[in-house]
């Protein structure tokens, strides 16, 4: 791909608009590695004639069934890491997605601090947690929290908050960033979550945690509230040496689009492909679920140590790959500028890490909320947490979620599901819902249940 441009202009447009914006010089380092490689005609897919499928990987039940859990020592150099940048605007949200409610009276955020809280009590001593906020979700999230302020969790914003990062869009032709005088904050888009890696050398807080003895870190996302941290392979991760340790399950079809392992054959090394990384050509056996088996959970467990040796040895950046996602300026006009916005994956560092391991986690680890049927599954009695925040499946349920499809267009928006109610799920296999609908109040479904016209 050619591209009109001088790259020292190019580069120094982008590192101005940044400096201006007041963005760290680790974010800036970041930016401009994925222009540079967008812009060196370097082949950015994964071609399936240069990996090999991931024969199998060790069980977690396995791993923590032989170790003990971590003792008090070891959680105090614990970092539990939420990244919690999302709106939720697919769901109708315009507020921090954490704050959906999930129970009566508890939403996605009360339930990650009543985990870190159980940790506390487990070490005994303070289990330091940090959000990936974003600029949209900053305000929301602080307010919710100044509720805990008892605990001592959250005295100040600074204690809990690592911000995320922004980036510029760039002109198609040229690379250079975007401009919309009266519109700026079209200018810019978010980095995607391999952000994490900048955004904790730029704040100084990778510094920080290494110096008050932190040396684990435990990062999932807030919307898979099954994503928590465990004494027990806390010990394993400890024990073990690796640097990074990715959490993955077992693929479906429901997740045949997702970014999946696989070794690269010129070394064996563990990396992960997404589907922007997958030529058309490939894309029969990118969704082979059982040529492919596993996918990231983007659930990951990093040796703060490791990470920051390896970043001072590559200029203060992690080389991820760059994924390029082609849009126009204003996204609500098809005749704006066209523009590219470069993100890039946080669980594509595990190609980075000599030693980097994957661990095959049971599904219950992976509770992911993107749809109104995700969250009619956990408002129901077929998923059930505890006093300490662990979600588990009702015993009915002999180890398998039911599958929820609420298919009538009305059900995008979260808000619909205040009128359909929710009714008892533990005894079903199956539920959908064709058409707008309401269960009255106790409402018990079994089986395969079918609503249509």
């Amino acid at each position: 791909m050619r591209y009109n441009m001088n790259v020292m202009k190019r580069d120094e447009l982008i590192r101005q608009k940044m400096e201006k914006a007041g963005l760290p010089e680790a974010a800036i380092c970041a930016m401009l590695h994925g222009v540079e490689e967008l812009s060196s005609g370097r082949k950015m897919t994964i071609d399936e004639g240069e990996i090999m499928p991931v024969p199998d990987l060790p069980k977690w039940e396995e791993l923590v069934a032989d170790t003990g859990a971590a003792d008090s020592e070891l959680l105090r150099q614990l970092v539990v890491i939420k990244l919690n940048g999302g709106l939720g605007t697919s769901m109708g949200l315009q507020q921090a997605k954490s704050l959906l409610s999930i129970k009566p009276g508890i939403n996605f955020l009360d339930l990650i601090v009543r985990q870190v809280l159980a940790l506390q009590e487990q070490a005994g001593c303070t289990v330091q947690l940090l959000l990936m906020n974003s600029f949209s979700t900053s305000a929301d999230t602080l307010q919710h929290l100044q509720g805990y302020a008892k605990t001592g969790l959250f005295a100040q914003a600074r204690d809990v908050e690592l911000m995320q990062n922004k980036v510029p869009k760039l002109l198609r032709d040229t690379l250079e960033p975007v401009t919309l005088p009266g519109r700026e904050e079209l200018e810019w888009c978010p980095p995607g979550h391999g952000d994490i890696y900048a955004a904790l050398v730029g704040s100084g807080r990778l510094e920080e945690l290494l110096q008050s003895g932190i040396k684990y870190a435990f990062v999932s996302n807030s919307d898979n509230l099954g994503a928590q941290p465990d004494a027990r392979f806390l010990s394993w991760f400890a024990k073990s040496g690796a640097p990074f340790v990715m959490e993955a399950t077992e693929r479906t079809e429901a997740d045949k689009k997702g970014g999946h392992l696989a070794l690269r054959k010129t070394d064996g090394q563990l990396i992960l492909r997404e589907v922007a990384q997958c030529t058309e050509q490939d894309t029969p056996q990118f969704q082979d679920i059982s040529r492919h088996r596993f996918f990231n959970t983007n659930s990951l467990w990093i040796r703060l140590d490791a990470l920051h040796d390896f970043m001072q040895q590559n200029g203060g950046i992690i080389p991820l790959p760059v994924i390029c996602n082609a849009k126009t300026a204003d996204p609500r006009d098809p005749q704006s500028a066209p523009v590219y916005q470069l993100e890039t994956a946080m669980g594509a560092a595990i190609q980075c890490f000599p030693g980097a391991q994957a661990v095959n986690v049971p599904r219950t680890r992976f509770f992911p909320v993107k749809t109104s049927s995700d969250l009619l599954l956990l408002r129901s009695d077929a998923v059930e947490i505890d006093a300490s925040g662990s979600m588990r499946l009702a015993p009915e349920c002999h180890g398998t979620a039911p599958v929820i499809r609420l298919n009538h267009p009305s059900y995008k928006m979260v808000d619909s599901l205040d009128t359909l109610g929710v009714p008892s799920l533990k005894n079903v296999q199956r539920l959908t819902i064709d058409v707008p609908w309401r269960f009255k109040p106790g409402t018990v479904l079994r089986g395969d249940v079918h609503i249509g016209a």
